[in-house]
């Protein structure tokens, strides 16, 4: 790509070693790429905080919590258009087809050549993301649910219920 800013690569190897000592010796001595290892607490906020761009090129992911989080931080995103992520971000980010290396790098040089861009998905962010997944709502529909499941227990006094 054509860019002065460096690649933050964050994040440890759970069972991809290899995958990982091979992106490691693809970057070699390139000072613009930066593998941080697991990272947490303080050191992980600067990272969010000073992100360009966040990028997510998953190709299975459940709830993914750092896209959420990269959003909370007003982060421009560009994630793969599996249904996991397109859903949570809507058209609040930009989306690449799954697995294509090169629809990726277009899309990131797209933001990054396009300041504007960027800055307007870094703007709605936040408050975006923070509204759809706001965890005192979350909170009180779960109390909800289990304040109607202890009712629906009490219907069944003392009759017996069996599973066999």
């Amino acid at each position: 790509m054509d860019t002065d800013k460096k690649l933050v690569i964050a994040g440890d190897t759970s069972d991809t070693d290899d995958y990982v000592q091979r992106l490691k010796k693809l970057a070699g001595n390139d000072p613009n790429i930066i593998f941080t290892g697991f990272v947490s607490g303080k050191l992980l906020n600067e990272i969010y905080s000073n992100a360009y761009i966040y990028v997510l090129p998953s190709n299975l992911e459940g709830m993914p919590l750092s896209l959420l989080e990269a959003m909370s931080f007003g982060n421009a995103v560009i994630g793969s258009d599996i249904a996991e992520i397109a859903d949570v971000v809507e058209d609040k980010a930009v989306l690449f087809r799954k697995s294509d290396v090169d629809d990726l790098k277009e899309k990131l040089q797209m933001i990054c050549d396009n300041k504007d861009l960027a800055q307007k998905y870094k703007a709605e962010a936040t408050e975006f993301i923070c509204k759809k997944y706001n965890w005192n709502d979350v909170v009180n529909q779960t109390l909800k649910l289990y304040k109607k499941g202890r009712k629906s227990d009490e219907s069944f006094n003392d009759k017996q219920i069996s599973v066999s």
